[in-house]
């Protein structure tokens, strides 16, 4: 009995680690699936405050979609982390916006195709008067102007 233990004591540890392994995979898989609670699916059609401390959702959605898109890592190397994220998906394609309200600017990003991770980037837009209102306003107190 004793032996029969020490084999599970020595060999628990690689289970325990494979499991937490292939957990951490299919979750990674889930969060962007598009199913109802995951990741994808709340940012879909959503503006989202990017800010690292207090993370917020948007800081959140950055750096998950910076893990599968090293166009994009490039990107924000370059620019930066932008205030706010938009996402939105149509025809198998996902678009993404990101506004820089103190360059008064927005980028947009689309997939290529629907399976390629690769990126293609437009941009910079201006953004208006009225834009850049609401944006500033959802950052200061997180009700936007009326009218």
């Amino acid at each position: 009995m004793m032996r029969l233990l020490q084999l599970l004591w020595h060999r628990w540890p690689r289970a325990a680690c494979a499991a937490i392994a292939l957990a951490t995979t299919a979750c990674a898989y889930y969060e962007e699936s598009g199913l109802p609670g995951s990741a994808s699916s709340m940012a879909h059609n959503q503006m989202m405050v990017v800010r690292k401390d207090p993370p917020t959702f948007g800081h959140y959605r950055l750096t998950m979609l910076m893990q599968q898109h090293p166009d994009l890592v490039s990107f924000v190397r370059t620019r930066g982390a932008p205030d706010f994220l938009a996402e939105t998906s149509s025809d198998g394609r996902h678009y993404r916006i990101l506004y820089y309200l103190q360059k008064r600017q927005a980028f947009a990003c689309r997939t290529r195709t629907e399976h390629d991770g690769s990126l293609e980037f437009a941009g910079p837009y201006p953004i208006t008067r009225w834009e850049r209102q609401i944006l500033r306003s959802l950052l200061d107190d997180g009700k936007a102007p009326q009218g």
